[in-house]
């Protein structure tokens, strides 16, 4: 498992760490630690460090330092290091020293070209460079790019050199993964002790590049803020049925969704369902016909929810259209219920908040958007807050879609306040963004929910297994959402494979 934690908690255990070490051996570590990745890349791409040209984008900070100190190991190593100075009156005095100890030169940032239409020397260098390490600003900045940093940043993005993030992107923020003006995108990002949470959220995740932890021997609280499930930890987590079971004791899931207009999307929900380990699938709805020509295995009843049968979770909303009824059916329900489209805009929020049993409401952008009154952008742009903010309001679990999908729970309301870390799934693909797709998920969750998980973990292993199901669906390629439903078993297999 991948773990995140926030600023101040990093802060308070690097203080701890440092009054036990002699003075710099931590920013020694972290040198160490980027001067390796930096050498790594650079092997790669010209076959050797000696004679790269090297370029440090240098702050004021000790994000500054580290890159200073990796300069001077890549300078010893024969690279050509040219430090460009944003602040020099506030550079690490001594990691300053030990780069034009090594032979590396520096240069001083400035606003003004020296001449109409001519770089100046410092976007040059980043220009001409082979490798730009950004040690611009540190994991306490906020906003974006200072303006006499946004040329440099565009000069690397344009110079086709490769660019490596010290701790993580300059411009991005490092608890929130929010990205609030001009950022530097990099390749790769070197970070130290831990991932902090902007390295696996979107909009920022997107500028962090490939992620490569280096530790430097902090002492960590037990729960993280973020984490991030892998294939050990999913596998833990899936049922796997004994000797004695059958399909009552491995559980039922109910699924209340379909109209007249949109019979697809009960049939996606139920495929989604009978590959997510419950025993059986009762159809609930219009759509019952639909569902037993695709899928003669589904119970189904067109009475509604209340006389579909016993069930150990229900799935509601896909594709319901405009009728309330069911869905307040399955609200009234003792079972654990999640809630998703067309049933988000119809749940009773009262309703949804007096539930004695778990709920786990699945929208994405724009449904969370909707339920929270603000615009989607702000919900796109601040994706952990929303999640936190929508499981907090609805004392609900919380699955928001996306390019990062989120599980909260409504211990999460805010960054500080104690409970089990948010999850951030790791396995999405862009090519899940097609029509359906989410139906298929519903109905794997809701299986998941029959089986006798917690919504958290059926949240989150359920994302994971769909994102990894797109993976293999797609394969580079377009899918419909039948192929992704199509590809769970492959990618249960996987995961219980490690």
């Amino acid at each position: 498992m991948r773990t995140a934690y926030g600023v101040e908690t990093v802060r308070a255990a690097e203080r701890d760490l440092m009054a036990r070490l002699p003075e710099g051996a931590l920013m020694q570590r972290a040198a160490a630690g980027l001067a390796a990745a930096c050498a790594d890349l650079l092997g790669r791409s010209r076959g050797r460090v000696y004679g790269s040209r090297v370029v440090l984008l240098v702050g004021s900070g000790d994000n500054g330092g580290d890159a200073l100190y990796a300069g001077a190991r890549l300078a010893r190593r024969g690279a050509g290091v040219t430090a460009v100075l944003l602040a020099p009156e506030r550079a690490h005095v001594a990691g300053l020293a030990a780069l034009r100890r090594a032979g590396g030169r520096t240069v001083e940032s400035t606003d003004a070209d020296t001449e109409a239409g001519a770089d100046t020397a410092a976007v040059a260098a980043v220009r001409r460079a082979d490798l730009v390490v950004d040690g611009i600003v540190g994991i306490g900045g906020t906003g974006g790019l200072r303006p006499e940093a946004v040329p440099l940043a565009e000069a690397a993005e344009r110079s086709g050199a490769t660019v490596v993030a010290v701790d993580l992107p300059s411009g991005v923020d490092a608890d929130t993964g929010e990205v609030r003006g001009t950022a530097l995108r990099a390749d790769l990002t070197v970070t130290f002790g831990t991932h902090k949470p902007g390295l696996l959220v979107d909009p920022a995740r997107e500028y962090a590049g490939s992620v490569r932890l280096v530790g430097i021997g902090l002492d960590l609280p037990a729960e993280p803020e973020l984490e991030a499930l892998q294939h050990a930890d999913v596998a833990r987590l899936l049922p796997v049925p004994g000797a004695e079971s059958d399909k009552y004791r491995r559980g039922v899931v109910g699924v209340a969704a379909g109209s007249a207009r949109y019979p697809g999307a009960a049939v996606l929900a139920v495929a989604g369902a009978l590959r997510g380990g419950a025993g059986a699938v009762r159809y609930a709805g219009p759509a019952a016909r639909d569902v037993i020509a695709r899928f003669p295995e589904t119970l189904v009843s067109d009475r509604g929810p209340k006389h579909a049968g016993r069930v150990q979770a229900w799935v509601v909303g896909p594709g319901a259209g405009d009728d309330a009824g069911p869905v307040a059916e399955v609200l009234a329900a003792d079972v654990p219920v999640l809630i998703d489209a067309d049933g988000l805009r119809l749940a009773d929020a009262s309703a949804v908040r007096a539930r004695p049993a778990p709920t786990l409401l699945t929208p994405h952008a724009g449904e969370a958007a909707a339920l929270l009154g603000v615009e989607r952008e702000e919900v796109e742009a601040g994706r952990l807050a929303a999640a936190r903010e929508l499981a907090a309001r609805y004392g609900a679990t919380v699955l928001l879609k996306g390019s990062t999908t989120l599980v909260a729970d409504p211990g999460n309301g805010s960054a500080d306040e104690k409970g089990t870390a948010v999850r951030v799934n790791p396995t999405g693909t862009s090519w899940l963004a097609t029509a359906g797709s989410g139906d298929v998920l519903s109905g794997l969750a809701g299986s998941l929910l029959a089986a006798g998980l917690p919504a958290r973990d059926a949240g989150s292993a359920a994302a994971y297994l769909h994102g990894l199901a797109g993976r293999h669906a797609a394969d580079g390629a377009p899918v419909g959402a039948h192929d992704v439903a199509e590809a769970i078993p492959g990618a249960w297999r996987d995961v219980m494979r490690g």
